[in-house]
């Protein structure tokens, strides 16, 4: 069971837990998701600094508990092309990991970031796609936020790196290393 929101969480911990609800509280008006303070200001403080009636911050947590009820989606689709798949194989034979952990997290001025890392074992969280027996690791809440994704590697001089093209975005920031 999904644990509820409540007035007294921190900003930072819900957008943590629940990357899907960053749109939402930026909606509200609350844009600090992503900044300094987050880790350390109330859900409550937050909409009462933007002039939040009690009422009011009783229905925003209403609605932020209402669009973090599980979702009875399945596996997502997530292409891997064959430049992706040869880079993941080949950094996880170099590093003696088992695949690519690729996870989505509050951060950078639109709200979210991507996070690339090496893993050795999958979490029980976990939906392992795999092409051309390389392995991504993605966790049910990264899956949502990529669903229908391409996931490819540029070997460009100045760019070198992998590279999402996500259909769920709605806006990127102006460096590009955020979404929402």
């Amino acid at each position: 069971m999904t644990k509820m929101i409540n007035r007294e969480d921190m900003i930072g911990d819900i957008v943590e837990q629940h990357p899907e609800l960053i749109e939402t509280l930026l909606s509200f008006g609350v844009h600090c998701v992503g900044c300094h303070v987050s880790p350390y200001e109330s859900l409550e403080d937050g909409f009462r600094g933007h002039g939040f009636t009690e009422e009011e911050i009783d229905e925003a947590v209403k609605k932020l508990n209402e669009q973090c009820a599980p979702s009875q989606s399945g596996n997502p689709e997530l292409t891997i092309t064959p430049a992706a798949a040869d880079k993941i194989k080949l950094f996880c034979a170099s590093h003696g990991k088992k695949a690519l952990r690729l996870s989505v997290h509050a951060g950078g001025c639109s709200g979210l970031k991507y996070g690339f890392e090496l893993a050795d074992e999958q979490t029980a969280d976990d939906i392992v796609i795999e092409k051309e027996d390389a392995k991504v690791f993605l966790s049910k809440n990264a899956a949502e936020k990529l669903n229908g994704a391409v996931i490819d590697y540029s070997d460009g001089l100045t760019d070198a790196g992998f590279k999402i093209t996500n259909p769920n975005a709605k806006a990127t920031c102006g460096c590009g290393s955020s979404f929402r």
